[in-house]
């Protein structure tokens, strides 16, 4: 393959001067996307992609393949409020998933369907909140990627939308109060101050709590509840228990993985003007507290990095009070549970959630003392989510289970019996291909044990082209999971690998650490050895592998090319972080100060120059085959960093491996319509083949 003929991209003398380090930026007028140059650049990008691609073999058999395996669709756990149920569905043909509401008298009713909303597949349902009697719903969509949620509300019965649109709700929880005669339903929720109140370039902080009353308006009768005075980037999340009677409230700085945790008495202070107490404030730790039936339970991951269950009195909820009921596992995290507490049983129940190195099981244990009674069957070893139970309690909890092979369906355990039975399957019927799934464990460059799960078709073929995947970052878990690509390639002939990578939350709060602030390094170290270990033990070679990690991920891959461009053949760096000394200056890049540092500080500069992927392209380089993809929508990660590595590493590589960037519009970081996914799967796994030698043709 001869060199690509690369869209000029002028070079400009721009260095700053930082704490007495001089950083050159050459592409920095590549960070507007508005300017004519950065557009013909961009459509010149677009032309050279559509040539590549248009002439990669087996693109559009391997297309058609994605996308019969996303005909599963896809099916969400029951949600119980009053007489009714609320669940989401995406059948084999949808777009989006739908959500349904199943009516007293059983009869199945659509709620919320997106491509109604907007028939070309850009709108999304962000999420949504039914009220405590299930006679209203709360619900937030937003369109073309940009996930800045617009809220509404409407009445479940009819179907009819009352409210909305509230602007400015991204990321807002929504806590119902108990509806009360005489009185507006009423509900907390998160919403941030507007423009015209804060500085233009912090639009997207400043959040606060508000009260609002259905039928009141936002923006001059919403009572300010919490959040005056307090960090620009603070997130806040709301609960109210089940009686009405306790708030909860928490404040997170930006990603930050410690929380500020407060609970009041409704039945002694006003909703409008809750008398909040603290239950930790300045903790290094993450806590949460559920209120039931006068109990407080506490999960928290003070004193236990791999997490702990305490029961108080919410009336002193203060750490000296609380009591172990489930204590820490020393390989196990606990992640979820769920309270049993129907007068059917012979004793209440606990379920406890947990995932051990990344597989997920959950045990049964006596409400009152924590012993555990024995553990939930579950279908095999792959990932759990959620523990649903009905409002009452009940003897009935519902969850999700998914793993390399099977969608995901939604099981029933039934503690009467101690049996698991399937509640609801994926809607669609697929034929999966035969794959086996192997977890490997790997020493890294500093000793540590590091996990990865290997998934390839049966037998010993050899070296065989090899994708490596990791995120590595946010205490984000990587769990075994249906994928249309991983199934795709391995159908083909190829391995997938998906390693544990310090910086997630596979091993606990402890391994997040190990993978954050100055500790980074240690993640892209874990990746390295990842590769080395699929070569040395034959599943692969350097000719055969690319990488692939998309946001934080993305960082990882940008990391991985720069720091060992001899080790990998090809790269699929989607929506990333690539420069690293201004990544704050975007998006919600100030909200993850905490999990990489900041530039403005002299010390946490020196970490981020010491890997950030922009500056460490050097001219003369043979870097790997790498597609970029970005997308317009995108308002947590600007696309800004993949144009401008992009450029740099087109100027830089003295390899003819091509490096290209695939640029989408009205689609943002996460939710998108499934044709989209099918087609940017189809481009980046037929790009990866190409590169790594793997044959989708059929021959």
């Amino acid at each position: 393959m001869s060199r690509p003929q690369y869209p000029p991209a002028p070079r400009q003398d721009i260095v700053d001067d930082l704490h007495g380090h001089r950083i050159p930026d050459p592409y920095r007028w590549l960070e507007d996307p508005a300017s004519p140059e950065t557009k013909s650049w961009l459509a010149a990008q677009d032309e050279l992609l559509r040539s590549v691609l248009e002439g990669l073999p087996g693109r559009d058999r391997l297309r058609g393949r994605i996308a019969e395996l996303l005909r599963a669709g896809g099916v969400g756990p029951p949600i119980w409020r009053g007489e009714r149920r609320f669940f989401t569905r995406r059948t084999a043909d949808q777009e989006h998933a739908v959500l349904y509401t199943v009516d007293p008298d059983g009869a199945e009713r659509v709620l919320i369907d997106p491509m109604e909303i907007n028939p070309d597949g850009t709108t999304t349902l962000d999420s949504w909140q039914p009220d405590l009697e299930g006679r209203l719903l709360a619900y937030m969509i937003s369109h073309g990627g940009d996930e800045e949620s617009l809220l509404y509300v409407l009445d479940v019965a009819t179907g009819e939308r009352i409210e909305g649109p509230i602007d400015r709700t991204r990321h807002s929880p929504i806590a119902w109060l108990p509806a009360r005669d005489g009185e507006p339903p009423a509900f907390y929720y998160v919403r941030r101050l507007p423009p015209g109140a804060v500085p233009e370039d912090e639009t997207q902080y400043h959040r606060r709590v508000y009260l609002h009353r259905v039928g009141a308006d936002p923006e001059t009768e919403d009572v300010l509840v919490f959040g005056e005075g307090m960090d620009k980037t603070n997130y806040y999340s709301v609960a109210v228990s089940r009686d009405g009677r306790w708030l909860t409230v928490s404040a997170s700085q930006g990603t930050a993985p410690r929380n500020d945790l407060w609970i009041a008495d409704l039945a002694e202070s006003a909703p409008q003007a809750p008398a909040l107490k603290p239950v930790q404030v300045g903790v290094d730790a993450e806590t949460w507290l559920y209120v039931r039936n006068g109990r407080c339970y506490v999960s928290t991951d003070r004193d236990a990095p791999r997490g702990r269950l305490c029961v108080t009195d919410p009336q002193t909820p203060e750490y000296e009070s609380w009591r172990e009921l489930i204590g820490e596992d020393p390989e196990a995290v606990l992640t979820d549970y769920a309270v049993l507490d129907g007068p059917e049983l012979d004793r209440p129940l606990l379920l406890a959630g947990w995932t051990r190195h990344a597989i997920s099981e959950i045990t049964v244990h006596d409400l009152e003392t924590g012993e555990r009674l024995g553990q939930v069957p579950v279908p095999g070893l792959g990932s759990i989510g959620g523990l649903v139970t009905r409002p009452e309690g009940g003897h009935e909890v519902w969850f999700s289970y998914t793993d390399n092979t099977h969608p995901v369906s939604i099981r029933r355990y039934d503690a009467l019996t101690g049996q698991t039975s399937l509640w609801a399957s994926a809607p669609g019927t697929v034929d999966v291909p035969e794959v086996e799934t192997r977890q490997i464990t790997y020493t890294s460059y500093d000793g540590t044990q590091v996990r990865m799960l290997v998934i390839a078709a049966p037998g010993d073929h050899g070296p065989r082209p090899t994708i490596l995947y990791g995120y590595g970052g946010f205490n984000i878990s990587l769990t075994p999971a249906y994928s249309a690509s991983v199934l795709a390639w391995a159908e083909a002939g190829g391995v997938y690998a998906i390693a544990n990578l310090r910086g997630g939350s596979e091993e606990g709060e402890e391994w997040h650490r190990a993978g954050m602030r100055d500790r980074k390094q240690n993640v892209f170290d874990d990746f390295h050895a990842a590769a080395e270990k699929l070569i040395a033990d034959g599943w692969t070679t350097r000719e055969k592998l690319g990488v692939s990690g998309g946001s934080n991920g993305g960082l990882l891959v940008g990391a991985a090319i720069t720091q060992r461009p001899d080790l990998y053949a090809a790269a699929v760096c989607s929506a990333p972080l690539l420069d690293m000394v201004r990544y704050e200056r975007f998006g919600l890049g100030q909200t993850w100060n905490d999990e990489y540092g900041s530039a403005e500080i002299p010390e946490e500069l020196e970490w981020l120059l010491a890997y950030s992927p922009y500056h460490h392209v050097r001219e003369g380089v043979a870097y790997p085959a790498t597609l970029f993809t970005v997308f317009d929508g995108d308002t947590r990660v600007d696309p800004l960093h993949a144009r401008k590595m992009c450029a740099a590493m087109q100027h830089a590589t003295a390899s003819d491996a091509p490096v290209l960037l695939r640029n989408e519009t009205e689609v943002g970081h996460a939710g998108r319509a499934v044709s989209r996914t099918v087609n940017l799967a189809a481009d980046t796994l037929s790009f990866l083949a190409a590169h790594t030698g793997l044959r989708l043709d059929g021959a």
